[in-house]
């Protein structure tokens, strides 16, 4: 059988990303009520993680950044006791309005609402902040864990740099289908074992260099293959079990935390070379 890089275009059918652009637009309206005195379902909200960078091939987790007015920001950091932990109470208080009848609860970071056709979604409260220097948008997100913190992060220039390197111009496609082919891999033999949608995605941003889907009637010849440029890549940084592979997200470039994902991606690699 030839487990080598395919394309998995099609992977959530029509169907489903309709249904889950409704939701999305109703969790959306929900958030704008409660926190922009606002009907809109459009605004203050935007798709992250695997689904925002377009290389999911499930529905387990739709991750949605959902932005709150600094104010709130302003209000909850000086609360008394975990103010992230209060905050992510209310946003949750603001989706069961919606939802009364979906779990929905508060789980460190985000708000999680499962649905009961297995679809679930991943809410991440955030606040914008500027840069005044750059010019650069991020947002900082509560973290409910040891206490309380606030955090940073950076969807949308990790979602531009993804766009950029699968352009035509670039790589043509093939990053976003090497993404989700090793999800699938994951998904369909290693399924016990975790590897992260973040670390995939950045692996193969690393790792790729500049192979690209060739057009029609153009040939190439190269010594190795692609997928085994991938897995000389994982071998050069993790050598005798021991795991020095460092990532960055593409475009944000914050560290990508790899302790829990390494082994699963080896196995990953390996079976895509076999």
């Amino acid at each position: 059988m030839n487990y080598s890089v395919a394309r998995h275009s099609g992977a959530i059918t029509l169907d489903t990303r309709q249904t889950i652009s409704k939701r999305y637009r109703i969790v959306t309206r929900a958030i704008n009520r409660e926190f922009w005195q606002s009907e809109s379902d459009t605004l203050h909200s935007f798709y992250v993680g695997s689904y925002g960078r377009r290389t999911a091939i499930n529905t387990s987790d739709i991750d949605i950044l959902v932005e709150l007015p600094i104010s709130e920001y302003n209000r909850f950091q000086t609360i008394s006791g975990n103010g992230p932990s209060r905050l992510l109470q209310a946003v949750r208080t603001a989706i069961k309005k919606s939802y009364p009848m979906s779990d929905v609860r508060a789980d460190g970071q985000i708000i999680k609402i499962n649905f009961h056709d297995g679809i679930q979604f991943e809410l991440l409260p955030a606040f914008k902040e500027e840069n005044y220097w750059t010019k650069e948008t991020s947002y900082i997100y509560p973290n409910s864990n040891m206490g309380g913190s606030w955090q940073s992060t950076n969807p949308k220039a990790e979602q531009e740099a993804m766009k950029s390197k699968n352009s035509q111009s670039q790589s043509n496609g093939l990053l976003i289908a090497t993404c989700r082919h090793l999800r699938y891999i994951r998904d369909t033999y290693y399924k016990s074992y975790k590897l992260s949608g973040i670390v995939i995605d950045s692996f193969v941003y690393a790792a790729m260099n500049n192979w690209r889907y060739v057009e029609k009637g153009t040939s190439i010849s190269n010594s190795e293959s692609y997928e085994q440029i991938l897995l000389n890549y994982y071998n050069n940084k993790v050598m005798y079990g021991v795991n020095f592979l460092t990532l960055h997200a593409p475009g944000s470039g914050q560290l990508v935390d790899t302790t829990d994902s390494f082994e699963c991606l080896g196995k990953v690699l390996n079976k895509i070379n076999s």
